[in-house]
């Protein structure tokens, strides 16, 4: 752990912000993440290569099996990324055009595309300004006739409150499809997210807890969405006897519904089965340095560091601080700025997804108003936000930096 806090010299070049001319904290960028890719990593890839398969086959099967058992559910179909996850799951739960989905403005924009790659229609709830996940009252406030599926984001890797969650689906008779592409790792009242709502989706960017270069997961303990998923990401096609409406022969198959090409390849499950095996490892160092980063700036007023609810233990897929720009004379761009010439990749998550041009028309195509979409924490908590960098390869000299750097900016921008 970082003990103490330096006090800063303005007449020493090193303390001066980089911005104004100072040295900066470091003499190279340190991203806000990366993979961890290590040699039995590599070694893992090579073997499929020089193998019989390349594309879907037995590799990816076994990762589906050890995927499945390592987040406590029955079934686990591996796609090509995060995004065809969400694909997938939002068509096996049966959205269409006319439905409506609830989820979070405070998450990547594939949360809510999701919906209207089927055409239904994605609905803002606004977030808990504790957690910053999606808040089950403001869901209540959403839920209309139309209503077909709440979308829970577990921001930064925090699950958001599922019992609360699971009582208005079971009351309203909604799925909950949960985007868990934060939250490998986590747990929800001791139990592993992943097993514990209709369908979970899971992310392999590289910037996420594992990586297979691109690549997702849906898992589920329900034998028909699996199936429905299992022929959505092969364009809609099965080879089962049980489920073909005829068979001229063991090369028939039959297209049963329209589906796409979102196939995971045994190229990326070996590097996805390689670096699953280290899951443990790597949470065990992110949970490292936001301890580090926690010590270092609880006592800062003009900071907010992540509260972590007690129902919930966090994945740390993202570290965020919230800035008190009540107490600075910066806004958070200057001060993301100033971090940047550091030489720290700082970033923000996320823009409201209804901020975006194309949500914007999509609410009201003639004024391209925010009105119906607005939510007021989500707002307030968006220009505050600033994210760290957190990722296991760091090291402790890389945390020591960020708070140096950290330390540094946020005194000059309250003096």
């Amino acid at each position: 752990m970082l003990k103490g806090c330096r006090t800063l010299d303005y007449k020493n070049d090193s303390a001066l912000p980089a911005i104004e001319g100072g040295r900066p904290v470091r003499d190279k960028m340190l991203p806000y993440a990366r993979q961890l890719i290590e040699q039995d990593d590599i070694d893992a890839v090579t073997e499929v290569l020089r193998s019989d398969w390349l594309t879907t086959g037995p590799t990816v099967a076994e990762f589906e099996r050890r995927f499945a058992a390592r987040v406590g559910a029955r079934y686990a179909v591996a796609v090509s990324s995060g995004t065809a996850a969400l694909h997938a799951a939002c068509f096996a739960a049966g959205l269409g055009r006319g439905d409506e989905v609830i989820t979070s403005p405070l998450t990547f924009v594939a949360s809510a595309n999701c919906a209207l790659f089927l055409g239904a229609k994605p609905v803002f709830a606004d977030i808990d300004p504790d957690t910053y996940n999606i808040d089950p009252a403001e869901i209540e406030k959403k839920i209309t006739a139309q209503t077909k599926a709440i979308i829970p984001v577990h921001f930064t890797g925090q699950p958001c409150d599922l019992d609360a969650i699971h009582d208005i689906a079971r009351r309203c008779k909604l799925s909950v499809i949960e985007d868990a592409a934060h939250a490998l790792g986590a747990e929800y009242k001791g139990r592993p997210v992943g097993g514990l709502s209709d369908m979970t989706v899971f992310s392999f960017h590289p910037v996420k807890h594992i990586t297979t270069g691109e690549g997702g997961m849906v898992t589920t303990n329900d034998e028909e969405l699996y199936q429905w998923l299992l022929l959505f990401r092969n364009h809609g096609i099965t080879r089962d006897p049980e489920m073909m409406t005829e068979n001229h022969g063991p090369w028939y198959y039959e297209a049963l519904d329209l589906g796409f090409n979102y196939r995971l390849t045994d190229i990326q499950a070996a590097l996805g089965l390689s670096q699953l095996r280290k899951l443990d490892r790597f949470l065990a160092r992110r949970r490292a340095i936001a301890a580090i980063y926690n010590e270092a700036f609880a006592q800062i007023p003009a900071v907010r560091i992540p509260w972590q609810a007690p129902y919930g233990r966090t994945a740390w897929h993202l570290y965020v601080l919230s800035l008190n720009l009540e107490q600075l004379k910066k806004d958070r761009a200057e001060i993301f700025a100033a971090l940047r010439a550091e030489n720290i990749g700082v970033n923000v998550h996320y823009i409201p997804v209804y901020r975006h041009p194309y949500y914007r028309w999509l609410g009201d195509p003639d004024s391209c108003s925010l009105q119906g979409f607005y939510c007021y924490q989500a707002e307030e908590l968006y220009r505050r936000l600033i994210t760290l960098p957190l990722f296991p390869a760091m090291t402790d000299r890389d945390a020591a930096d960020v708070v140096a750097a950290v330390r540094k900016v946020l005194a000059r921008a309250a003096a």
